[in-house]
């Protein structure tokens, strides 16, 4: 799953490589609200899932390990 995810930010952001560990990609300005929309949309296609308006927040999309946690919850 979090080759996936790295695939996709890539995708959204190539000019940052995002399998460098990094604690918060919103505050290192690697992602910023376009980004977020962006990347849920990717996800919710990739995953075959829809993410909830309520965990859209920036702290489920800190890192790899925050994003990765979220999809856990709606892939069964």
């Amino acid at each position: 799953m979090n080759n996936k995810i790295i695939s996709i930010l890539n995708d959204i952001r190539p000019e940052f490589d995002f399998n460098e560990p990094v604690d918060n990609f919103i505050e290192a300005g690697m992602l910023d609200s376009f980004d977020l929309v962006t990347l849920v949309t990717s996800l919710d296609e990739t995953f075959n899932i829809s993410i909830d308006g309520v965990d859209i927040l920036p702290e489920n999309f800190s890192n790899i390990d925050s994003i990765s946690n979220l999809l856990s919850k709606y892939i069964k």
